[in-house]
């Protein structure tokens, strides 16, 4: 699959993330505490509710709708009421920019 260019490293605070739309498709991209960059599914497994308005803490991501948390860098579900883990993708860091692979 084609690595796909989403954004610049400085579009993303250190412990926030953002929403990219790609091919009718929302995801999440996160800045890790680390310095790493990661992509998950955008909408929560719960109620599919955009992830982009939740809170990030540490390596967490937290539904704004139900509390439920992932941890974005696996994608499993951390609490309830999420259950199911959240679709993660491949991402690399190259001269700046953030690059997913989408399926």
């Amino acid at each position: 699959m084609p690595w796909i260019d989403a954004c610049s490293t400085s579009d993303i605070d250190e412990e926030d993330l953002i929403r990219w739309d790609h091919a009718g498709k929302t995801f999440a991209i996160y800045h890790a505490p680390d310095g790493a960059f990661f992509a998950t599914a955008g909408l929560c497994t719960h109620e599919q509710v955009h992830l982009c308005d939740g809170l990030v803490m540490g390596t967490l991501i937290e539904c704004p709708k139900h509390n439920g948390q992932f941890d974005y860098r696996t994608g499993e579900a951390m609490r309830a009421p999420v259950c199911v883990n959240l679709k993660t993708f491949p991402v690399k860091v190259e001269g700046g920019r953030v690059f997913v692979e989408v399926a």
